[in-house]
Parts: C-alpha cells; sequence; structure tokens
C-alpha cells in the first residue's frame, strides 16, 4: 500500500490529510468554510472531498485516526464542531454522521500564549477553538480517570510539549517532549512513520527571547518520516502551521547540524507569509524589507526534488500577506537549487478550479498525483544525490 499526502484547496488556510503505508490516518488542521457546505456555492467542498478518502470502522462512522490542531486560530480549526464528533465517545449521534476522532494531539502550550495573546488584545478565541480544547481537557481527565488499558478509541489524546509550570508533570505516558520522536498512532507503535516534535518551543530564561516567541506565532512543528514496507525515510514532511521568523531563526540555531530540517515537501509557515522569513514589514518596506539568513537556512533544507506548498489563495503581487510574492520568490528560489517545484493550493491545477493537492508516496518517494501532467515527477529519496544546502551555498561546493 502506498502511503498518501493531500493537500485541501481551503484559501488561506491548512486542512491536510496523511494516510501512511499502514493505513492509518492524520488529519493537521481543518478549514471547512460555511461557503463551502453550499451545493450552489463554487467554494470546494473539502468536506465531501475529505469524506472520500476516509474509512468506515465497524460502527460505520468516517473516523480519523489522529487530529492534530497545530494552534487555535479560526483558519485551521473552522469546521470542526459540525463536521467532527466532539465529545463522549457513547454520545456519538449516528444522525449527525459526523467524523469520529480516535486520539487527539494537542499542545497546552500554544492555547497558554494565546489566551495570554487574546487576553492582551482584548479578543476571544473562536468557537471551534474553545471546542478543541474543551475536548483536549475531557480527555486528558478521562486518562487520569482511568489505566491506561481501558483507554479506547474516542478518548485517547498526546500531549506536545510539556505545559508550562510543572502542570503535565504527572501525565507523562500521553507527553511527547520537545525534539522527541512519535512512533505511534492512535496509542499503537506504527513502523510506517516517526513524526519529530520541533515546537512549539518551549519557553526561554531570555527575556528577549521570550517575548519575541510571545509576539510571534506559536504553532505545533513536526517534521514527519515515511516508511514504505521495509524501505525507511522514503519521504520527509515539515510543516510548521503559522510559525514566524522568531521560531524558525531559533530552529535553524538549535538545530541547523541535525538534518531534523531536512524536507521532500515543505508545507510553508503561515500560507507564504513574508513573516516567516523576515522581521521586516513587507507593507512598509516592499522589495526594501531583508530576510532573516537564519529562519531562512531553515526552511532551505531542501532534499533533491523538493516540492514547496503554499496552502493559500493564488499568490499575487497585489494580495496582501499572506500570500506574500516576495515570500514565493524565497521559496522558489530554494526549489530551483534542487531541481524542484512550489506550488500553491488556491492554483492547483488550476487558479479558477482548485482541487485536491495529492502526493503518492511509494519506496521511490512522493510523487504529484496531477491532470495537468501527462508524466508525474518522481521526487528522489533523497539516498542518492544532492544534499540540503543553506541558503546562497553552490551546488559545487
Amino acid at each position: 500500500m502506498a502511503a498518501k499526502l493531500s493537500f485541501f484547496p481551503v484559501d488561506n488556510g491548512d486542512m491536510t490529510l496523511i494516510k501512511f503505508d499502514s493505513g492509518k490516518t492524520i488529519l493537521i488542521d481543518v478549514k471547512i468554510r460555511t461557503a463551502a457546505d453550499d451545493t450552489e456555492d463554487d467554494t470546494p467542498d473539502v468536506a465531501s472531498k475529505l469524506r472520500e478518502r476516509l474509512q468506515k470502522d465497524q460502527k460505520g462512522r468516517y473516523y480519523v485516526d489522529v487530529f492534530l490542531l497545530t494552534h487555535p486560530d479560526q483558519d485551521h480549526c473552522s469546521g470542526l464542531s459540525k463536521h467532527f464528533h466532539l465529545g463522549s465517545p457513547p454520545d456519538y449521534n449516528k444522525k449527525d454522521d459526523k467524523i469520529f476522532i480516535r486520539e487527539i494531539w494537542s499542545s497546552p502550550i500554544i492555547f497558554r500564549r494565546k489566551e495570554r495573546q487574546a487576553k492582551a488584545e482584548g479578543i476571544v478565541l473562536c468557537d471551534d477553538a474553545l471546542a478543541f480544547w474543551s475536548e483536549a481537557r475531557r480527555r486528558v481527565t478521562y486518562f487520569r480517570e482511568h489505566s491506561k488499558s481501558d483507554i479506547g478509541d474516542g478518548n485517547r489524546i498526546l500531549i506536545l510539549g510539556e505545559d508550562e509550570d510543572g502542570k503535565t508533570d504527572n501525565l507523562l505516558d500521553i507527553v511527547i517532549k520537545i525534539d522527541e520522536l512519535i512512533t505511534t498512532i492512535n496509542g499503537v507503535q506504527d513502523s510506517s512513520m516517526t513524526a519529530r516534535l520541533l515546537g512549539p518551543l518551549p519557553k526561554s530564561n531570555d527575556e528577549d527571547e521570550e517575548e519575541a516567541l510571545e509576539k510571534n506565532r506559536s504553532s505545533v512543528i513536526l517534521a514527519f518520516s515515511f516508511n514504505i514496507n521495509q524501505t525507511t525515510d522514503v519521504c520527509r514532511f515539515l510543516t510548521g502551521g503559522d510559525a514566524e521568523v522568531a521560531v524558525w531563526e531559533r530552529l535553524w540555531k538549535k538545530h541547523k547540524n541535525k538534518g531534523w530540517l531536512q524536507y521532500h515537501i515543505l508545507q510553508t509557515p503561515h500560507h507564504c507569509s513574508w513573516r516567516s522569513l523576515s522581521s521586516d514589514s513587507w507593507s512598509d518596506l516592499g522589495e526594501n524589507a531583508k530576510v532573516n539568513q537564519d529562519a531562512l537556512n531553515a526552511l532551505s533544507q531542501a532534499k533533491d526534488g523538493a516540492h514547496i506548498i503554499a496552502s493559500s489563495k493564488p499568490v499575487k503581487a497585489e494580495d496582501s500577506d499572506p500570500p506574500c510574492i516576495r515570500a514565493k520568490r524565497e521559496y522558489q528560489s530554494i526549489v530551483k537549487r534542487v531541481s524542484g517545484a512550489f506550488k500553491c493550493t488556491g492554483e492547483y491545477p488550476s487558479e479558477g478550479n482548485p482541487d485536491v493537492m495529492e502526493f503518492e508516496i511509494t519506496e521511490n518517494g512522493p510523487r504529484l498525483q496531477s491532470q495537468s501532467m501527462k508524466a508525474p515527477a518522481i521526487i528522489s529519496s533523497g539516498a542518492i544525490g544532492r544534499q540540503p544546502l543553506s541558503h546562497g551555498q553552490s551546488l559545487l561546493q
């Protein structure tokens, strides 16, 4: 069985489905707009497209093995309550026909930071974000009150990153610490993948650095590695929600010699925003804005033939940020050096008719499934060929 990686056209937002060689599924974020549910509206019906890619369990419920919310912004969780069952498994209503979530991956660090930001700015989290947070806390409470062997589908949770002030110290069985590998899906070891948790970055003892991280958008950042049959590491997928420049700068300083940021497929952070590459304002400085070299290096670790995917509306010069045309050019420069490609979900396969962008992943690496391509290109697994480069490094070095 080949693995698949599917990017849904949701304008500026994220909704990404991973199906591994084992058949297990992870949905990263969701954005199902109200217009997408209207059959007379031309907004892509991503809910139906998602269901087409899911299986039903023995009770006749569509399900995902894992739902990961990278951070609680509305463009990453819209439609969650309407289309997914949140609550105790016995309360599932067959008439509602919602998608069942076997396990949740959640980061308390992100919610703490978001709550502080919302309070400081006098705003509140959207209803879907609050519903997710409530469900995450329900599952944590369930874990506290039951033995591990009694926790089944619909009650499982994996906590990504230790909470502040020791709040997760008694939950270590379900906590993944920063830089550790995730090797289970829905509580079971899965040999078809590993996922390294790179963010959210923990609290810094440096006040200036912590202030920058607080103001920066904080997101779960994961580096996935796909294994097919007995072939390991055939594809690396790096995804980071809306993480902005201070985060990527710190990640490069921390991991530049480890190879953890290498990828065959990168989902551009924050929908191809300039703010993930620079501290300078694009709206104020335009082409005079300077790129942050460390952040750019972190996002430049492309392996041979890599694809960079912007989950955004079409990237145009007149558009606001995100998406940003200057950021697009930087990403295009990265993939050009490794004979790869930059693509945008809002323009695929055509700007007027966006559809799911899907990669099939085999022992030979990822291959873009495209009606517009006569012979889909195979991306090298990276076992042989050029290695990832720092920005500006010559291919001959």
